[in-house]
């Protein structure tokens, strides 16, 4: 018994400790001209969209709710907008190669249609990044204006 209690004390001893380590937020105060936005067109409907299913993790500037400041789980977060932002970020957009720029759109587009974007756990936190067949139909179709214009300026 008494070595139990040695074992959840020295737990809870970690658990607040871990508290002190954090990792930086994804906060940005302005919109860098690289910004996807500034580059191209985008119909206010898609950017709200995009703002609210997308940006979290693939953009510089996360909204963070409550649950990240506290560690593990802020930790795991971070991880995520890591990993996020390395595969696509909408911020940079314009810093990309025109071959990656197109190659992530049809990304866009195919993630779009097979359902892993967004992330089935980031949804059970934020219900309101589902995305609606409707909401899914405005994107792809202006991502294929967006393709065709990029093509024609080859």
């Amino acid at each position: 018994m008494k070595s139990l209690r040695i074992v959840l004390i020295a737990l809870v001893v970690i658990l607040i400790s871990i508290q002190f380590i954090t990792s930086p937020l994804n906060k940005s105060d302005y919109l860098p001209d690289s910004d996807f936005s500034k580059i191209y067109s985008v119909p206010g409907d898609v950017q709200m969209i995009l703002k609210t299913s997308c940006f979290d993790c693939h953009s510089n500037n996360t909204r963070y709710p409550w649950y990240s400041k506290i560690q593990p789980f802020g930790w795991l977060l971070a991880s995520h907008i890591r990993d996020g932002k390395e595969d696509l970020n909408f911020n940079e957009f314009g810093n990309y190669s025109a071959r990656r720029k197109k190659s992530k759109l049809k990304s866009i587009g195919n993630v779009l249609k097979d359902g892993t974007m967004p992330l089935k756990s980031y949804l059970l936190l934020h219900p309101d990044a589902r995305l609606s067949k409707l909401e899914e139909n405005k994107i792809n179709a202006w991502l294929e204006i967006l393709k065709d214009s990029l093509n024609r300026n080859e």
